[in-house]
């Protein structure tokens, strides 16, 4: 794809500042989501055994295509456009990054909108396994950072994005009905959802510990302890444990009745957490062990796993996504806008403020 985005940046006009690029590519991959909520809430749309939800409309699927498409490319040459520009800067990186982190359990929660359930198709528990995967995947990429130094992105990420793209064109062309078939016994949803834990766990994690052990035995990385190596992955496994235990002890079959208000409440933490990950590697700062966010969490699933809440617990994790997305959002504009100023420059423009003079007493 580098090909293509040195191309594609030439059209840019440089006046265009990198994390507006970054920012819309991000924009267009919310609206992605924002949609499928709307016409596929339940994903239950491309299910057959339920006609009593509508389809989704043909062309929402090639609005996600080219939401998909136009969302990778915007956040490839971003970077080059900063380069372009001589407007490189931690602050590029963080936002770019960050922005990503949040997407990590957009793409694969929209692509499920392709499969829905039914009997070709794989039920929201499963699926939530695979974000887990995917998420823990693009904190661990981080997480050797945080130990090496060296920031490593896999191919598979512009493959996977690509191959999003190309499943909703054909599902544009050929309709929902395309997916419902059976292969060796094995339908296409758990086609997907094996493909996505292969990539994962069979050839994602083991690029990224191999790199690790690397740094350890070459004396390349930090050389932390062992405590020290494994703090950033801590939150994200506390994180997923107590997900898990309130999907597990729901009396009220919480996953699987509202998933996707389950997946975005899940998301959203984990984005915070991998957010704070990045600028502990890009400060050379001691990592924390744990988030803020998760002490709601915590409550929320004793009272899931000692009581019967019933239809309680929908109000709960409706009002716990809502507090923390907002109170992620508000984590991102501090930081961002500490950065910014910390650097004296401007967010979403390449002029630099005016230099304050120092009075001298």
């Amino acid at each position: 794809m580098h090909p293509f985005w040195n191309w594609l940046v030439q059209f840019y006009p440089m006046w265009i500042a990198p994390n507006l690029i970054t920012l819309t590519g991000f924009l267009l991959l919310v609206m992605q989501f924002l949609i499928f909520s709307y016409y596929d809430h339940y994903f239950y749309a491309s299910d057959n055994s339920h006609p009593e939800y509508r389809p989704v409309p043909n062309i929402i699927w090639l609005i996600a295509a080219l939401c998909m498409f136009w969302a990778h490319q915007l956040d490839g040459t971003d970077g080059k456009q900063a380069r372009r520009t001589k407007t490189s800067s931690p602050l590029g990186e963080l936002f770019d990054h960050g922005l990503d982190s949040w997407a990590a359990f957009i793409m694969p929660v929209g692509l499920y909108s392709v499969f829905g359930r039914g009997e070709h198709s794989i039920p929201p528990d499963r699926v939530f396994y695979v974000l887990v995967g995917v998420m823990f995947m693009f904190l661990c990429s981080h997480w050797e950072k945080y130990n090496t130094g060296v920031l490593y992105l896999p191919w598979g990420y512009d493959i996977s994005q690509l191959g999003m793209t190309t499943i909703y064109l054909l599902t544009y062309w050929k309709g929902y009905e395309f997916w419902k078939f059976t292969v060796f016994g094995f339908t296409s949803g758990e086609f997907f959802e094996m493909s996505m834990h292969f990539c994962v766990w069979g050839f994602s994690m083991p690029v990224c510990v191999w790199n690790v052990y690397l740094s350890y035995k070459n004396n390349t990385g930090k050389n932390l302890s062992m405590w020290e190596s494994f703090r950033p992955l801590i939150p994200c496994i506390v994180e997923f444990a107590l997900f898990l235990l309130w999907a597990h002890n729901s009396s009220y079959n919480i996953l699987n009745r509202h998933p996707r208000l389950f997946f975005l409440a899940s998301g959203t933490i984990f984005s915070n957490i991998a957010c704070r990950c990045v600028v502990n590697g890009m400060s050379n700062t001691r990592c924390e062990a744990f988030n803020w966010l998760l002490i709601p969490l915590f409550a929320i699933v004793i009272g899931v796993s000692t009581m019967h809440l019933g239809v309680i617990e929908l109000y709960l994790l409706f009002a716990y996504a809502i507090f923390v997305v907002a109170a992620h959002i508000h984590y991102g504009i501090c930081v961002v806008k500490e950065l910014a100023e910390h650097l004296n420059i401007f967010v979403f423009s390449i002029e630099r403020p005016p230099q304050h003079k120092k009075v001298m007493d």
